[in-house]
């Protein structure tokens, strides 16, 4: 193990910090266990960080902040059954090549891949899929280090409530040193992107979500734009954008030029209606295929932060009207798009989709923009539908509003009592959602 030391820790977005008393990266299970059994020895709470993607404090470490960067092995590749065990600290585009080169692939994935594995599926994190669902469902075995020290496996058929309690965790039952994934063979996505206008988009929704295995749109505020986004599996070969075409498209309009917007548009707020209005009709419509993570997944280098929620999939027209009368009569100018995916149920307890068909609306705002007001006022409408805050992304919600909206959260507080009476894996985050 490392020397430990003490480090000055931030998140992607810049808005969460910490100063632990000690920093440590192990380097096997073995030390991880160590490091929590020396934690409690000194009665002192620890954290393992992933890549600082969550908004939420949810990485903060107060005592003992554990990093994942000596733990990236690939333990196991079995291509008949489709089990890949990876460690924790993996993060997913080195996952997604290790697949790749076997012959494999996740069956679905959020829009970025910086994540380590552990870290994207304590957080629940997941893509648009008609049949697909996220994260926490394609996992198959945990490995984890609890709060007394000792190591575990848990699965479906191993200490099976450990494993749905803990798929979304957050870290709060012990420490995730190595994940056992259900992967299928690689496949080949064919996307097509459309603008399309707000009117028709609300109105074929329904159209468009039985149609697609993966259907997601923007919506530009301030302006009628949409972009809508259906990803299909076809036979192949793969028929990518040109080198050329991608960057221009994904590094410089998506990345570099929006960018630079939202440096205009924070100096002078009055011009997002009209930079927005540019920016819906700038994305043009285009179809390729490529194998499915690079279809998946894009680069995101503009800083922002995030809230997003989970609702009831039927209240998704509503709660989007009502969110555009939101933004309509107040003086914000919004200049990040509004992005909408859908999930079909998932049985992980803290999936934000558990028990029920499940639309996720996200919104975003520059990095260096004020968002208290802009999110309170959605978080209302998405609170008033019986929504779920994603576990990453910022929300105000405690754990006597989690309890309400869902139906394992008593189980899995009961749970934490007895594997974790000391709170060793506490912080502020993990105290407010689930209670001291």
């Amino acid at each position: 193990m490392s020397p430990g030391s003490t480090h000055s820790w931030r998140n992607w977005a810049g808005n969460q910090r910490a100063t632990p008393r000690r920093a440590t990266s192990p380097r096997t299970t073995a030390e991880v266990a160590a490091a929590v059994r020396a934690a409690a020895a000194a009665g002192q709470t620890v954290r393992m960080v992933g890549t600082g993607h969550s908004f939420t404090g949810a990485a903060v470490a107060e005592d003992v902040l554990l990093r994942p960067g000596g733990l990236t092995a690939v333990r196991a590749v079995d291509t008949g059954s489709g089990l890949v065990t990876v460690e924790a600290g993996l993060p997913l585009h080195a996952f997604n090549k290790v697949l790749a080169e076997h012959g494999l692939a996740l069956a679905n994935m959020g829009d970025i891949q910086e994540q380590t594995v552990a870290g994207a599926l304590q957080t629940a994190t997941h893509g648009t899929g008609r049949e697909a669902a996220g994260l926490v469902s394609q996992a198959a075995a945990l490995e984890m280090v609890l709060a007394d020290g000792s190591v575990v496996t848990c699965s479906r058929e191993e200490r099976p409530d450990l494993f749905d309690a803990a798929r979304a965790g957050l870290g709060a039952l012990g420490v995730i040193t190595a994940i056992t994934w259900r992967t299928v063979p690689a496949f080949v996505l064919r996307a097509r992107e459309e603008p399309m206008r707000w009117d028709e988009v609300l109105a074929r929704l329904d159209e468009f979500d039985d149609a697609n295995e993966h259907f997601e749109f923007y919506w530009f505020p301030h302006t009628e734009g949409c972009l809508t986004k259906r990803n299909n599996r076809v036979e192949g070969p793969p028929e990518p954008l040109s080198k050329l075409k991608y960057w221009v498209d994904d590094r410089f309009l998506s990345n570099t030029v929006f960018g630079l917007v939202n440096r205009v548009t924070h100096r002078a707020p009055a011009t997002t209606p009209f930079v927005n209005g540019i920016s819906a009709k700038a994305l043009g419509a285009r179809t390729y295929s490529d194998i499915s993570y690079k279809v998946f997944t894009s680069p995101r280098t503009v800083r922002f932060k995030e809230q997003e929620y989970a609702i009831p999939r039927e209240h998704l027209v509503p709660a989007l009207r009502d969110l555009r009368a939101l933004i309509d009569g107040r003086d914000w100018r919004i200049s990040f798009p509004i992005e909408v995916r859908l999930l079909p149920e998932e049985d992980a307890w803290l999936s934000m989709a558990h028990g029920r068909r499940t639309a996720f609306i996200a919104v975003h705002v520059y990095h260096r923009e004020p968002h208290e007001e802009y999110f309170r006022g959605v978080e209302e409408i998405m609170t008033a539908a019986g929504g779920r805050p994603h576990w990453g992304k910022l929300h105000t919600r405690d754990a006597a509003y989690l309890e309400k909206v869902y139906p394992r959260f008593g189980d899995f507080q009961a749970l934490r009592d007895e594997l974790d009476p000391d709170r060793r894996f506490a912080n502020p985050y993990i105290r407010q959602v689930f209670g001291a």
